[in-house]
């Protein structure tokens, strides 16, 4: 079976992570807000180091449930930078607790985070159609506009490329390429 080129084919995770994750759309706020946590701690590192530490988070960060994480204190978050689960960098420890606040502001302005975040590409997948890995791009014009609005609502972390594989890991884009068995030929363009 043909995968995308990224994929580390010796690694099960990886592999189960392409398969039936990447690029398949995701509606649910609190796993919306958890990608969005994990692709600001990826910020300088790869998304296999994340993938490997993603059930670590979940527990470290009560998993992701905003309403526990805005009561962190700082005894919690000193915790947390001793965690081995997670990585130990302290700005972007105390990012999940500045987004979880963000995203609790948004909940309450558009009704839930799902229709907050997929308003940038208009409440349906962008389907893209790259011949090769190396086309696809590493931000876009809506990855920007994304990164923009969520820095001015006071996000962290929320660089154009973060946003952009943000975009692809929760199906707001799908950037399988062609010869991927996940590719979809059938396109909004």
């Amino acid at each position: 079976m043909q995968r995308c080129a990224w994929v580390k084919l010796d690694e099960p995770l990886y592999v189960e992570y392409h398969d039936n994750e990447w690029g398949k759309p995701i509606y649910d706020d609190q796993k919306l807000f958890e990608m969005l946590c994990l692709e600001g701690a990826q910020a300088g590192l790869s998304w296999w180091t994340i993938l490997q530490k993603r059930e670590g988070y979940r527990e470290a960060f009560d998993g992701f449930d905003a309403e526990k994480i805005v009561h962190y204190t700082d005894e919690k978050l000193a915790e947390l930078k001793e965690d081995t689960r997670i990585v130990r960098n302290k700005l972007k420890i105390a990012s999940v607790v500045t987004n979880a606040q963000a995203y609790l502001r948004m909940q309450q302005q558009y009704g839930s985070f799902s229709n907050y975040i997929w308003q940038f590409v208009n409440h349906e997948p962008l389907i893209n159609h790259w011949p090769t890995i190396s086309e696809v791009p590493v931000t876009t014009v809506v990855s920007d506009k994304m990164s923009k609005q969520l820095k001015k609502d006071g996000f962290k972390f929320v660089g154009s490329t973060i946003c952009y594989s943000f975009m692809q890991a929760v199906g707001m884009v799908n950037d399988h390429v062609q010869d991927c068995f996940c590719y979809k030929g059938d396109s909004n363009e």
